[in-house]
């Protein structure tokens, strides 16, 4: 009798496993702590598409659509991340990325609304206040 075992062939081929890029390099999305924010609204009408939120102390930031705003908030925001993605990719704070969006305001559809930026207790208020406007 061999003391040999067989050699099970689901396990006799090489492994190979493929490296997947972490992707660009983004903000925390959630916080809890304090936040300021900007609205952005449509260049047409005025109606409010968004808003754009940040925190330096969690390294956070992301575009919040309004809800009643519907799709056209949903294509404004796309223009919104990018931004935030690059300045990420820079590697500059939170707040500073909110700088220069106030001071080069224009997306594709909307645009920051000079004077709108305040603070909010979290991203969760930001979130509450695009869901019921």
């Amino acid at each position: 009798m061999s003391s040999e075992r067989p050699i099970n062939p689901r396990f006799d081929d090489d492994m190979w496993f493929n490296q997947v890029s972490p992707g660009p390099p983004r903000y925390q999305t959630r916080t809890d702590k304090p936040v300021r924010y900007f609205t952005v609204v449509d260049k047409q009408g005025g109606a409010v598409l968004g808003y754009v939120w940040a925190n330096d102390e969690d390294d956070a930031a992301a575009w919040e659509p309004r809800q009643a705003a519907g799709p056209r908030a949903m294509s404004e925001g796309s223009i919104w991340h990018a931004r935030l993605e690059e300045a990420k990719g820079r590697g500059i704070l939170p707040s500073q990325a909110l700088a220069e969006m106030l001071a080069n305001p224009e997306g594709n559809k909307g645009r920051a609304l000079p004077g709108s930026l305040t603070d909010a207790p979290n991203a969760a208020a930001v979130e509450a206040l695009a869901e019921s406007n």
